[in-house]
Protein backbone atom coordinates (compact mmCIF):
# COMPACT_ATOMS: atom_id res chain seq x y z
CA UNK A 1 0.00 0.00 0.00
CA UNK A 2 0.90 3.34 -0.80
CA UNK A 3 1.81 6.12 1.97
CA UNK A 4 -0.57 9.24 2.58
CA UNK A 5 1.69 11.96 1.38
CA UNK A 6 -0.09 12.78 -2.02
CA UNK A 7 -3.62 12.73 -0.85
CA UNK A 8 -5.34 15.47 -1.09
CA UNK A 9 -9.62 16.52 -0.37
CA UNK A 10 -11.15 16.55 -3.56
CA UNK A 11 -12.86 20.46 -4.37
CA UNK A 12 -15.83 19.13 -5.47
CA UNK A 13 -17.14 17.31 -2.24
CA UNK A 14 -14.61 18.76 0.12
CA UNK A 15 -14.74 15.41 1.76
CA UNK A 16 -13.59 12.70 -0.19
CA UNK A 17 -9.82 11.64 0.04
CA UNK A 18 -8.48 11.53 -3.58
CA UNK A 19 -5.14 10.38 -5.82
CA UNK A 20 -4.23 12.37 -8.53
CA UNK A 21 -2.97 9.50 -11.38
CA UNK A 22 -1.81 9.55 -15.21
CA UNK A 23 -4.10 7.76 -17.62
CA UNK A 24 -2.56 5.16 -20.18
CA UNK A 25 -3.18 8.48 -22.78
CA UNK A 26 -1.43 10.81 -20.14
CA UNK A 27 -4.17 12.44 -18.67
CA UNK A 28 -4.92 13.11 -15.56
CA UNK A 29 -7.43 11.46 -13.58
CA UNK A 30 -8.29 11.76 -9.74
CA UNK A 31 -9.55 8.18 -7.98
CA UNK A 32 -10.25 7.25 -4.67
CA UNK A 33 -6.70 7.31 -2.12
CA UNK A 34 -8.29 3.94 -0.64
CA UNK A 35 -8.12 0.73 -2.77
CA UNK A 36 -11.74 -0.53 -3.51
CA UNK A 37 -12.71 -3.97 -4.30
CA UNK A 38 -15.57 -2.66 -6.46
CA UNK A 39 -12.93 -0.76 -8.67
CA UNK A 40 -12.91 -0.71 -12.34
CA UNK A 41 -8.72 0.62 -12.49
CA UNK A 42 -5.45 -0.99 -11.84
CA UNK A 43 -3.35 1.69 -10.09
CA UNK A 44 0.58 1.20 -9.77
CA UNK A 45 3.88 3.42 -9.27
CA UNK A 46 5.90 2.99 -12.24
CA UNK A 47 9.65 3.47 -11.69
CA UNK A 48 9.86 7.47 -11.04
CA UNK A 49 6.78 6.97 -8.32
CA UNK A 50 3.98 8.43 -10.25
CA UNK A 51 0.74 7.29 -9.92
CA UNK A 52 -0.62 5.39 -12.91
CA UNK A 53 -4.01 3.82 -13.60
CA UNK A 54 -5.11 1.63 -16.56
CA UNK A 55 -8.36 -0.37 -16.44
CA UNK A 56 -9.16 -3.35 -15.96
CA UNK A 57 -10.56 -4.83 -19.61
CA UNK A 58 -12.10 -8.42 -20.20
CA UNK A 59 -8.16 -9.06 -22.08
CA UNK A 60 -6.56 -7.66 -19.09
CA UNK A 61 -8.75 -8.37 -15.93
CA UNK A 62 -6.84 -9.49 -13.34
CA UNK A 63 -4.04 -7.71 -11.51
CA UNK A 64 -0.68 -7.51 -12.40
CA UNK A 65 2.72 -7.24 -10.09
CA UNK A 66 2.19 -4.57 -7.19
CA UNK A 67 -1.28 -3.17 -8.90
CA UNK A 68 -4.09 -2.48 -6.43
CA UNK A 69 -8.08 -1.75 -7.35
CA UNK A 70 -9.22 1.54 -7.53
CA UNK A 71 -12.43 3.32 -7.95
CA UNK A 72 -12.57 6.50 -10.22
CA UNK A 73 -13.55 9.15 -8.09
CA UNK A 74 -16.42 10.87 -10.71
CA UNK A 75 -17.78 7.78 -9.90
CA UNK A 76 -18.00 8.74 -5.94
CA UNK A 77 -17.82 12.05 -5.88
CA UNK A 78 -21.37 13.37 -3.66
CA UNK A 79 -20.37 17.41 -4.71
CA UNK A 80 -23.99 19.17 -5.19
CA UNK A 81 -24.44 19.95 -8.44
CA UNK A 82 -26.08 23.22 -9.50
CA UNK A 83 -29.50 23.62 -10.19
CA UNK A 84 -30.34 25.09 -13.94
CA UNK A 85 -31.47 28.69 -13.52
CA UNK A 86 -35.65 28.91 -14.00
CA UNK A 87 -36.72 30.80 -16.93
CA UNK A 88 -38.19 34.14 -16.69
CA UNK A 89 -41.51 33.14 -18.35
CA UNK A 90 -42.47 29.31 -17.19
CA UNK A 91 -43.80 27.61 -19.72
CA UNK A 92 -42.15 29.22 -22.94
CA UNK A 93 -38.92 28.71 -24.73
CA UNK A 94 -36.06 30.67 -22.81
CA UNK A 95 -34.14 31.54 -25.99
CA UNK A 96 -34.82 33.68 -28.87
CA UNK A 97 -35.32 32.85 -32.43
CA UNK A 98 -32.81 34.93 -34.85
CA UNK A 99 -35.12 36.46 -38.14
CA UNK A 100 -34.12 35.12 -41.22
CA UNK A 101 -31.09 37.00 -42.69
CA UNK A 102 -31.47 39.80 -45.49
CA UNK A 103 -28.35 41.48 -47.27
CA UNK A 104 -28.52 44.94 -46.93
CA UNK A 105 -27.46 47.44 -49.93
Amino acid sequence: MTSDHDVVLCDGCRTARIRWAITARGRRQAVDADPNPAGNLAAYRDGTGTLRVRVLTAERARLEGMEWRAMPHVATCNRPRPRPAPSSRPGRRAAVRPGQWRWGR
